[in-house]
């Protein structure tokens, strides 16, 4: 498969790179396919396979765990053996056949070796595919990577809000006029198959449009490990221990989240009542809104009180996702109650919870993708994209154990007041780090600049 080697793209300041359509196309076809079968995978878990909801949560978290554990391989992979494009083109193929694997084998066996591997595939390509977006720019139009990236998430979500309405319903069926369809595993995780599959045949097509950045072998290994790139990594990882928590919270909307909406009344109006799994969509349909609305007025709007730096919006979104907990607690408050005679509290309660979590994560994960490649060497790129994503596991990881070891005895309003205190806990440890943090940022093709006002 050829790959046309070009190191910089000579692209007008004013215009986007011709590989941006592919890249965006790939990953809004992508994440449609991971979002899909995520959405339904905790309910599948627990209401087809029989497991409890504290299991079926700690399984859902144990491969989201394992899914952002790989992009360390896959970055490892990129950088030093195959280059980004093959990386992601073989991998998406892995990715492929998960999904076919789950769709075909609806037992037991089928989910654990499905689940891996779509966790080998979907995190292998992970650091690849978000860094090769900034590979993309060079010194003539690196002012235009903040908009990238925004328009990047924006097609994560564009993606993820279609199959978050359609999978749930490929699960538990539905009916349209005479037309009935019964529903099945199958159906539900073929159809993110068949998406992942076009985002690989997006991706193939625009082959010759990419900078390939080619791998550095053993120069990145060596550049990795200077007395530079050590010290970018070091200040990187910290932060990523601390953004650990909120992925810890954050993920928890498509397992705790799914399973406290099964208990509340989902009656939107006479007649249409959601399905539980679908009330996830609110997260993608937020995020659409609140990437314009934070860029173009809350972002400016703050500014003109204090700056407003990558370090400052994490802060402020750590604070942000404890509210969103917080409001979970009182639903499940509402929840006690119903065993006294109350009514089933409505599943509208749940929106200003998702409205404050999306709110967070459009501060924090947003930022940290930008942050994470402005601030990693020009070599090591997808490497340090992988140590953020092993942020995601490592929060995941920790709410798996909190919930095999403490699930059980951790219920009600009790389990997600926990969170809330690690989250602020969290915080209060992460001002003063963030007020010392002296970084630098590396653009490819430019020289590399101190940010000492990173903060």
């Amino acid at each position: 498969m050829a790959e046309k080697k070009l190191l910089t793209a000579p692209i007008p300041t004013d215009k986007m790179p011709p590989a941006v359509p592919y890249i965006i196309g790939n990953e809004m076809a992508e994440r449609f396919s991971f979002y899909g079968f995520a959405a339904i995978l905790t309910i599948y878990l627990n209401q087809h396979l029989g497991m409890s909801e504290v299991d079926a949560k700690a399984e859902y978290h144990d491969f989201k765990s394992l899914a952002y554990f790989f992009p360390l391989l896959g970055s490892l992979i990129a950088d030093v053996l195959w280059g980004k494009y093959r990386t992601i083109f073989y991998l998406s193929l892995v990715y492929c056949l998960g999904h076919l694997v789950l769709s075909v084998q609806e037992n037991r066996f089928g989910v654990t070796a499905g689940l891996f591997l779509i966790a080998l595939g979907a995190g292998g390509i992970k650091p690849c595919v978000s860094s090769n977006v900034g590979d993309q720019f060079g010194p003539k139009n690196a002012h235009l990577i903040p908009k990238v990236y925004g328009w990047f998430y924006f097609s994560i979500n564009f993606g993820s809000f279609f199959s978050t309405l359609l999978t749930p319903k490929l699960l538990s069926g539905f009916e349209l006029g005479s037309f009935k369809f019964a529903g099945s595993p199958g159906w539900a995780f073929g159809i993110p198959g068949i998406l992942m599959a076009v985002a690989t045949l997006v991706f193939w097509l625009g082959r010759y449009k990419y900078v390939h950045v080619p791998p550095g072998g053993t120069a990145v290994v060596k550049e990795a490990l200077s007395g530079e790139g050590l010290r970018a990594l070091s200040r990187l990882a910290i932060l990523f221990v601390f953004v650990a928590m909120f992925w810890a919270l954050y993920d928890q909307m498509s397992s705790a989240w799914v399973l406290q909406a099964v208990k509340m009344d989902r009656v939107l109006w006479e007649g249409f009542e959601v399905d539980a799994a679908q009330t996830h969509v609110l997260n993608p349909v937020l995020i659409l809104i609140f990437i314009p609305l934070f860029t173009y007025i809350v972002y400016p709007a703050i500014s003109k009180i204090f700056p407003l730096t990558p370090l400052r919006k994490i802060g402020i979104g750590m604070v942000l996702t404890a509210a969103s907990f917080m409001i979970s607690a009182h639903i499940e408050n509402l929840l006690a109650a119903t065993a006294l005679g109350a009514p089933k509290p409505w599943v509208m309660w749940q929106v200003p919870a998702y409205m404050l979590m999306t709110a967070a994560e459009a501060m924090i994960s947003i930022t940290c993708l930008e942050f994470s490649y402005t601030q990693a060497p020009t070599r090591t790129k997808s490497m340090v994209m992988s140590v953020y994503l092993l942020s995601v596991a490592l929060g995941n990881q920790f709410t798996s154990l909190v919930n095999k070891f403490y699930g059980e005895s951790l219920t009600g309003a009790n389990y997600y007041w926990v969170f809330v205190g690690l989250m602020l806990a969290t915080f209060a440890i992460y001002v003063p780090y963030s007020l010392t943090y002296r970084g630098r940022t590396y653009i490819q093709g430019e020289a590399p600049a101190d940010s000492a006002d990173s903060t």
